[in-house]
C-alpha cells in the first residue's frame, strides 16, 4: 500500500508565517488598519443664561405689589419696635407682616416692653430685586434680595431715653432673602401680600 508523504518543515514553516502575519493585522491578510483618527468636529459651546431673567407682565406685577408690601411691613415693623406698649399683632398683620416673620417681630416687642426698651430710628431699605417668582399653586410667591441700612437705629432706655449697649449685631448694612406670599387672611378670604421670612445673607 502506499503511504502519504507527511508534511514536510518547509510546509510547517510556511503556516507559522502565515499566522504570523495575520495577528499583525497586516492589510495583506484582509485586517484594515483600526488605528483611531482625530476628530475633526468643532465642539457645541453650552449656552449661557442672561444675567437678569426676564419676568412676564403677571410676575412684573406681583413684583411690584410684593415690593410695596414689604416697604409697608417694614415700616409697621418700625413702629411697633418704636412703641412696644401701643403695637398689636393686628396693626402688623394689617400692614403686611405675617408667617414666621410677624413671630419674631411680636417676641422682640415683648422683649423690649419687658425690659424698658425701644427702637430709635428705622431701618432703611436701601435697595430690592426680585429674586425668584412662582405664580402656581394656592400661594403664589415673591422671593426679594434686600439691603438693609441699621446704621441710623438703636435700642433705648424708656425712661432715661439713653442708648442700651448692645452686642455689634449683624453690622450697619446687611443683605437679606426676603419672602412674601399671596394669601387670605385668617377668616378672610380677600388675598393680599404677606411678608413671612427673611433670613440674612451677608453685606450688601
Amino acid at each position: 500500500m502506499t503511504r502519504r508523504p507527511a508534511l514536510g518543515l518547509a510546509t510547517a514553516a510556511l503556516c507559522a508565517l502565515l499566522a504570523l502575519t495575520a495577528c499583525q493585522g497586516s492589510p495583506e491578510a484582509g485586517r484594515p488598519n483600526t488605528t483611531p483618527t482625530s476628530p475633526t468636529t468643532t465642539p457645541t459651546p453650552t449656552p449661557t443664561a442672561p444675567s437678569t431673567p426676564t419676568w412676564t407682565p403677571e410676575q412684573e406685577a406681583a413684583i411690584t405689589a410684593a415690593k410695596a408690601r414689604y416697604t409697608a411691613a417694614r415700616a409697621a415693623t418700625d413702629a411697633a419696635l418704636h412703641s412696644p406698649s401701643t403695637a398689636t399683632r393686628a396693626k402688623l398683620e394689617q400692614a403686611g407682616n405675617g408667617g414666621e416673620w410677624i413671630i419674631q417681630v411680636l417676641g422682640d416687642v415683648k422683649f423690649n416692653q419687658d425690659h424698658g426698651w425701644y427702637q430709635e430710628g428705622k431701618v432703611v431699605i436701601e435697595s430690592m430685586s426680585a429674586a425668584s417668582v412662582t405664580m402656581n399653586g394656592p400661594q403664589p410667591e415673591v422671593r426679594l434680595t434686600v439691603c438693609l441700612d441699621t446704621s441710623k437705629t438703636s435700642i433705648r432706655y424708656q425712661e432715661t431715653r439713653k442708648p442700651v449697649p448692645v452686642g455689634p449685631g449683624n453690622g450697619d448694612r446687611h443683605k437679606a432673602q426676603a419672602v412674601l406670599v399671596y394669601a387670605a387672611p385668617v377668616g378672610q378670604t380677600k388675598k393680599m401680600w404677606f411678608f413671612t421670612q427673611e433670613k440674612e445673607a451677608g453685606a450688601c
